[in-house]
């Protein structure tokens, strides 16, 4: 294991998914849309209302 790892993910950004309301921590492979960022899952994607527009 790195000596850099800090074992705590409580200094990343963090964002509540939209449908669900959980609690998402930020991840490397959300590093390029981090603000674009809604849903914690493809299951909560699914469920969110649909804009008619």
């Amino acid at each position: 294991m790195s000596s850099t790892f800090k074992g705590n993910k409580s200094y990343l950004p963090s964002k509540t998914c939209v449908v669900c309301k959980k609690e998402m921590t930020w991840r490397k492979s959300w590093a390029k849309n981090w603000e674009m960022i809604k849903y914690c899952s493809d299951a909560c994607r699914k469920k969110a209302p649909k804009d008619q527009s």
